[in-house]
């Protein structure tokens, strides 16, 4: 009995810790989000820079660039300290390659500025090279939320995920909006581009407003659309659709609207990560709590099992054993909830995770470029009258029993060139 007490009060330690560092990885990705956030306004600052030669937001590049750095600076704080923490990470493997990937990706940040300073790229070219480096941090964010062992938490992270993946989008919106009011002009791809940045954001901010509602976030979170939505709006009109010619004049006009809005949906990424933060506090605090009460109740029936003469054998007693055997079941009981819980909230990831690999087989099968891949599955899954992920799983299916000459990718690449997603 004192080892089925031991036990007990061990895996309410182990829970301890497993929250414990599950906070520590919402201020890891509490820090990515603030270095994004600080790359993507670096992003569009420079697509402006370079689409005007040079002529304009020089001096907002140099003191957007000392923002990245400080930014930087603190995502490397969090990275040394959970690089030197005792504890296990979950998911830990995966992550840390993630995060080996951000770390050489920053490694060539300073060459990227250099380029861009000495307009040895074009805007596009900047905007793909700062996209990539965005991306691996936001897989960051995926494996964190991947590893998520409470469910409250897991919930709040897939909705952060998305609310930062919808930024990313908007983002990529921005730069490409910025670069073609400048020069004047934008061509049929770019047009099929701007549209589909538009649907992946509210695709991805959907999912974000339904996860936070469940999940009980904050008032301002999921808040409706900042009152610059109806100058979004015309502008993107003015960019979707005619014959591709734009007014430079309103170039000023649509980074400043684009901007109003990534900065308010950056203040909802504030808020959600400070919940965040405050579940976690509540958890661990719960949990020690709960921890302290067991120790008690058991320290109680144990002095009074304890037997009278200093020599005797100590009687295990029915009601010690009984205590013992009702808390391993209540204790039993919560974390099979919890795993049912979280694995309900975990089946977007899973779905993402199964539209990621799908988008990977054909990108390499087909050569072609991720947004390609992605529209290549959505022309399929409109094809069929599926669901995308379902269309995403058969096409896994098959590629694992079909040589590769056989595999069902060849004409979803020609059927995305002729898709239109807006």
């Amino acid at each position: 009995m004192t080892s089925a007490f031991a036990f007990l009060l061990a895996s309410r330690q182990c829970e301890i810790a497993e929250l414990e560092q599950l906070a520590r990885s919402c201020e890891l990705v509490g820090a990515v989000a603030r270095l994004v956030h600080a790359l993507q306004r670096e992003r569009g600052i420079s697509n402006v820079f370079l689409s005007s030669r040079g002529q304009r937001f020089a001096r907002q590049r140099r003191e957007q660039q000392a923002e990245c750095e400080r930014a930087e600076a603190g995502l490397r704080q969090w990275l040394d300290a959970l690089e030197t923490s005792a504890t296990p990470v979950g998911n830990g493997s995966r992550l840390f390659s993630r995060i080996a990937l951000v770390l050489h990706a920053l490694e060539g940040l300073p060459a990227l500025r250099e380029r861009i300073t000495g307009h040895e790229l074009v805007a596009a070219e900047a905007t793909a090279a700062f996209s990539v480096l965005i991306a691996s941090l936001l897989a960051v964010v995926f494996e964190a939320a991947d590893s998520a062992t409470d469910p409250d938490v897991s919930r709040a992270l897939v909705a952060l995920l998305h609310l930062m993946q919808g930024k990313e989008f908007a983002g990529q919106e921005r730069a490409l909006g910025a670069r073609s009011f400048a020069t004047g002009h934008i061509d049929a791809a770019g047009q099929q581009q701007w549209r589909h940045l538009i649907e992946s954001q509210q695709s991805c901010l959907q999912v974000f407003a339904d996860f936070s509602q469940a999940e009980g976030a904050p008032a301002g979170v999921a808040s409706p659309p900042s009152p610059g939505s109806a100058d979004l709006a015309r502008l993107r009109h003015l960019g979707c659709t005619g014959d591709g010619a734009l007014d430079s004049a309103f170039s000023d006009a649509w980074y400043e609207t684009c901007t109003r809005r990534i900065d308010d949906l950056h203040a909802d990424e504030d808020r959600l990560a400070r919940h965040l933060r405050t579940l976690c506090e509540r958890r661990i605090a719960q949990a020690r709590e709960d921890l302290s009460d067991q120790r008690a109740v058991l320290d109680r029936l144990l002095g009074q099992a304890r037997p009278v003469e200093p020599d005797a054998p100590a009687p295990l007693g029915r009601q010690l054993g009984r205590a013992v055997f009702e808390m391993a079941q209540t204790q039993s009981r919560r974390l099979q909830d919890l795993s049912g819980e979280l694995e309900a909230a975990r089946a977007r990831l899973n779905d993402r995770k199964t539209i990621e690999r799908a988008k990977g087989l054909l990108m390499a099968h087909r050569q072609i470029s991720e947004d390609e891949a992605y529209k290549a599955l959505r022309q399929l899954a409109m094809n069929q009258n599926k669901r995308l992920v379902d269309v995403a799983e058969a096409l896994l299916s098959l590629a694992e029993v079909l040589p590769a000459r056989d595999r069902p990718f060849d004409g979803a690449q020609d059927g995305a060139k002729k898709s239109s997603f807006g």
